[in-house]
This record gives C-alpha cells, sequence and structure tokens, in this order.
C-alpha cells in the first residue's frame, strides 16, 4: 500500500490543529469534532499515518482544514507575510546597497562607503563545502530523538560530537533501538561516505541557480514555481514544499499555494533555500532577505518566511565579514529582517542568549528543548533557526564547532548541519581552511536529481555563483 507522505488529509489536519494553536487561532472545537468523529493525532515524526482513514474521516479533514484556515489569529499584526508590512515592523531593516546602475538610473550619488567586492570563487567553494559537511554530518541521525544521538556517538567516543558518525563499535541493541535514518545509513556514515549523496538541502540551492540564470535577481515567486515544475522531481519535495507542488497541479496560484490546506508552512522547508539569495548579494543584506522572500511565499508565510530571509541576511553579512566579533554580527543583521515580536525573533534572542550563559552546549540544547519541543514539530523553523543561531554563538563561528553543535542539538539534524556549515564555511574563507577529515571524503563530487548537475565538483558551484553575483562594474 502506497501511503505518500506529507499529503494524507487526516495527517494534515493534525499537523494544522498544531499549527494552529501556535500562530494565535483558538482550534479547540475544531479538535474535539475530529477527536469525537474517531480522528488520530499527526505522526509525531513519520510523514503519514501507516492505515487510511475512512472516506468519511478523510472528507471531513478537508473540511475542518478549510474551517481552521479561517479562525482569526491574534498575532496577524506581528507576523505579517507581506513584504512591505514586514519591513514596516522592522525599525532597523538594513540599508539597501545602491549599485552604479542603480545610482545611474535615479541620480543618486553611490553612498561613501561603498559595499565590499564580490568574494573570490574559493569563498564560494569554502561555502558550498561547508554546506555540504553539515549536511553530511547530520543525514544519518536525522528523525532520531535527542537522547539516541547523544548515546549513538557516545558509544564510540565520539562525544561531545566532533567526526562522522559510524556504526563501529555501535552495540547491536543500541542500533536496533535506534537505527540510522533508513535513507542515509548506505552513504552517510563515516564508513561508507563516497562523494556527497542527494539530498533536498543540496538540491534547493542549485535550483536557485537555475532561477537566478533564466530569470535573473528580479524572478517572481511565479518564476520558482514554473522552475520546479520544469526541474524539480515531485517526489524530492517534502512537508510545505509537496504540499504546495501538489496546489500548483491543482491549479492554486502562488502565494495562495503556501496556505491552502498547507499546515507545513512555518517549517524548516523556505530556510534550507536561502543561501544562494545570501550568496549573490554579498554585503547587501537588504537584497538578499527581499530575495529570499519571493522565493519562500511559494511555499510558506509569517515565521517560516522570516527564517528564510534571517538565513540570506546572515549569509549575505557573511560574505564579507572580516574579523573576530564577525558570526556575533552577521547573526544581528539576520534579526534586521525579521520582525522584532515575532515567534522566530523570540527564540533567535533566547538561543543567543543561552549560548553565551553556557559553557556547556548541551546545556543549551536542553533548555531549547525544554522551551520548544513540547509545542513544536522537528522540522518547524522556530526551534531550528534558534540551534543554529545557538551554535554558530557558542562555536564563534569555527567551522568544526558550528557543524557539530547544530547536529549535537538534534531535531532537522542535516538541515541545521547544512546552514550552520554554510555560515561558518564563508566567514572561515576558502577550502583550505576546512579540516580535510570533512571535506576529503566528498571527493569534489555532488549526486542530485536535479539535470544537469549531478556529479558537478563544489568547485565548479563556486565558479557558477561567482557569475551569478554582481560583477565590479554594476557596484558603487
Amino acid at each position: 500500500m502506497l501511503r505518500l507522505t506529507w499529503v494524507q488529509p487526516e495527517d494534515l489536519l493534525g499537523h494544522e490543529l498544531r499549527q494552529a494553536a501556535l500562530d494565535g487561532r483558538e482550534p479547540s472545537r475544531i479538535a474535539e469534532r475530529w477527536r469525537a468523529a474517531g480522528g488520530e493525532e499527526a505522526p509525531l515524526r513519520a510523514g503519514a499515518s501507516t492505515q487510511p482513514a475512512s472516506r468519511y474521516l478523510r472528507t471531513l479533514a478537508e473540511d475542518l482544514l478549510d474551517e481552521l484556515a479561517d479562525l482569526p489569529s491574534r498575532l496577524k499584526d506581528d507576523e505579517p507575510t507581506d513584504l512591505e508590512r514586514i519591513k514596516s515592523l522592522c525599525p532597523h531593516w538594513p540599508t539597501p546597497a545602491v549599485t552604479a546602475v542603480t545610482a545611474a538610473a535615479t541620480s543618486a550619488t553611490p553612498p561613501a562607503s561603498a559595499p565590499a567586492p564580490a568574494p573570490a570563487p574559493a569563498r564560494y567553494e569554502a561555502a558550498w563545502l561547508g554546506r555540504a559537511v553539515g549536511c553530511l554530518l547530520g543525514k544519518p541521525v536525522e528523525k532520531l530523538p535527542l537522547e539516541a544521538i547523544r548515546e549513538l556517538a557516545g558509544a564510540t567516543g565520539n562525544w561531545p560530537l566532533n567526526s562522522y558518525f559510524t556504526a563501529r563499535g555501535v552495540p547491536a541493541d543500541l542500533l536496533a533501538a535506534h537505527p540510522w535514518n533508513r535513507r542515509s545509513a548506505t552513504t552517510s556514515l563515516a564508513e561508507n561516505i563516497d562523494g556527497m549523496p542527494e539530498d533536498d538541502d543540496l538540491n534547493y540551492p542549485l535550483l536557485d541557480l537555475l532561477l537566478l540564470q533564466r530569470h535573473g535577481r528580479a524572478f517572481t515567486t511565479t518564476d520558482v514555481a514554473r522552475l520546479w515544475l520544469d526541474e524539480l522531481p515531485a517526489g524530492r519535495t517534502f512537508t510545505a514544499e509537496r504540499v504546495a507542488y501538489r496546489n500548483l497541479l491543482t491549479g492554486v496560484e502562488p502565494p495562495h499555494t503556501a496556505r491552502h490546506r498547507n499546515p507545513f508552512r512555518e517549517w524548516i522547508g523556505a530556510l534550507i533555500r536561502a543561501d544562494v539569495h545570501g550568496w549573490t548579494n554579498p554585503g547587501d543584506p537588504a537584497a538578499a532577505a527581499e530575495q529570499a522572500h519571493r522565493d519562500a511565499t511559494l511555499t510558506h508565510t509569517a515565521n517560516g518566511v522570516y527564517a528564510a530571509m534571517f538565513t540570506a541576511a546572515v549569509i549575505a553579512r557573511a560574505a564579507t565579514a572580516t574579523g573576530p566579533d564577525a558570526v556575533h554580527a552577521c547573526l544581528r543583521t539576520g534579526l534586521t529582517v525579521v520582525p522584532p515580536n515575532s515567534r522566530l525573533a523570540r527564540a533567535v534572542h533566547q538561543a543567543v542568549e543561552l549560548a553565551r550563559t553556557h559553557a556547556d552546549f548541551d546545556r543549551v540544547v536542553d533548555a531549547l528543548h525544554a522551551a520548544h519541543a513540547p509545542t513544536h514539530h522537528w522540522v518547524h523553523a522556530v526551534p531550528n533557526t534558534a540551534l543554529i543561531a545557538a551554535a554558530l554563538t557558542h562555536a564563534d563561528g569555527d567551522f568544526t564547532g558550528s557543524i557539530c553543535r547544530a547536529v549535537s542539538g538534534g531535531w532537522d539534524t542535516d538541515s541545521v548541519g547544512a546552514t550552520a556549515g554554510s555560515i561558518a564555511a564563508l566567514l572561515a574563507g576558502s577550502p583550505a581552511a576546512l579540516p580535510d577529515r570533512w571535506t576529503a571524503p566528498l571527493k569534489n563530487r555532488l549526486a542530485t536529481s536535479v539535470a544537469g548537475f549531478d556529479g558537478t565538483g563544489f568547485d565548479a558551484l563556486a565558479h557558477l555563483t561567482h557569475e551569478l553575483t554582481p560583477s565590479e562594474a554594476t557596484r558603487p
């Protein structure tokens, strides 16, 4: 029996009830109707329940999803999705860089302090490698609970986490109780890594390269949708992206694709699509955040969108940042594009403060889980973004420290590892600054189902990214 994940109405309803409680709606009466009819909670970790619901329950779930969508939210004024409303709530929104082209068109005088030059290809190669390494580190333990991650690493003397996971030396009973992620066990443990295996955390940056190649920096959300329909296999999408893809196929147009029966619209999917928007706007976090917003609103709303904007702005700043305080300045920049009264802003502030307070990162993680795990799914953007910020802060942006702390915090381990790795490696500045024990197993080879990129080297991706970044001729 095929139980396609992330689309079954009876499962979507359970997730939507949880989402409603988070975003300021009152779902209790609808929840009571669902339970009284025999409806169950959404699966805690799997993408679909094991058995289909009756035709009656499935129809009821679809009706209740629509009723939930119509409930008013008490948070709507503090957490808009429209870009202009977001900007109106951000008192320290970054000043956009003025390019030579823009200045000539508007007769504006370029600022006295011009943006830094675009990074060299080597810096982009480091960022691509860092994203891949962090993702690969987290792949075997994705979906596992925090205690399982600690026990599996500790069983091989790898705690605090400091290298790729291995099954060598792990007791059989521990592996039976906490098996590695099924899709990753054969490609992502230290003993079997042979190049970078396919992952959506790398597929989406590749798609964004295609997006900029075909449509330029003024792309629209509809352009993103068309690109996906042309180039992204539906089976390579998950959570909010899969629902939005389904919505497109049924004739729903952006940005309503992000809302229609999509309970995953504040999960992490838009965040993992943000890197290229930051990389190609070095020193211009405002432009990076706006590009990320146009991409994110195909699939996400509110805090799901803010997570992408935050990440893009952090990366744009990191692309030109230097000095011992660089990572902390980058995180502060990221918060300037997030509404200050939003749940995401509060979570990131709390995470950074925890990381500054506790020398033991396990205590930071325990506090984050106590704050978020009871109410948030393990893929939700709010706790995962907070974990990324905490890891980077606690490690002072050090590459190994950042990826290991991020993955050791659990939740969406491959995604948080990928984003922390991208940022820390960008700050490191070159592939030579990344330890060989992390990068050598990748063999400068990436597997993907995105057409034209399978087997591509990270050096080639770096040059392509550099070509899509504004040149000196178009900068002040």
